[in-house]
């Protein structure tokens, strides 16, 4: 592994990720609040590692391989123990959508960069916006336990913000993804 900043930077997401379920689990009445502090953590590790690898030009191949990886994981164990604890469909059919999109854009950035059109599937401004959403959404609904089996009369309102944003992300989400077909279908339609 290279080791600059960056990429230490990115490690500590994945580490972070069995620490923020522990937390989530532990038998304790803050529990829900740490993991969601833990997983506000990597979310920061997120935006530094990639702004210092730009800023400093320390962008390298294991930074470009490891960094969607963390970002994927971190995101799809954080909806798995949500959906686990709250068993709804305001939070299981949202949280289907984002794992379902992350699965075929990844595939589909694999399969570009292997003919040579890396570049067409780009991150666009769309999954900038999903991205903060997400990260709002699974924040407050690691944090918040919800205080009813339906999450949108939770009696604070946070929750029912979080469920919002979590909606919101999974419409972007379609959206993205559709662009990113879009844009990638004359290179798929070329290879039959």
């Amino acid at each position: 592994m290279p080791l600059n900043l960056p990429n230490i930077l990115t490690a500590i997401r994945v580490v972070l990720i069995p620490l923020m379920v522990i937390m989530f689990y532990l038998p304790v009445n803050w529990a829900s609040f740490a993991a969601a502090v833990v997983f506000w953590v990597a979310c920061i590790t997120d935006y530094w590692d990639g702004y210092l690898a730009r800023k400093m030009n320390l962008m390298t191949p294991f930074g470009a391989f490891l960094d969607p990886v963390a970002d994927k994981l971190i995101v799809v164990v954080s909806l798995m123990i949500i959906v686990e604890r709250d068993q709804t469909l305001w939070v299981t059919i949202p949280a289907l959508i984002i794992v379902g999109r992350e699965i075929i854009i990844s595939a589909l950035r694999e399969w570009m960069a292997s003919v040579g059109k890396s570049d067409t599937v780009a991150v666009s401004f769309i999954g900038k916006a999903k991205t903060l959403l997400q990260m709002f959404a699974i924040t407050g609904m690691l944090g918040i336990e919800p205080s009813s089996s339906d999450a949108f009369i939770a009696s604070d309102g946070w929750y029912g913000a979080a469920i919002f944003s979590l909606v919101a992300a999974a419409i972007l989400t379609l959206w993205s993804m559709v662009t990113y077909l879009v844009a990638a279908w004359p290179s798929l339609k070329a290879s039959n």
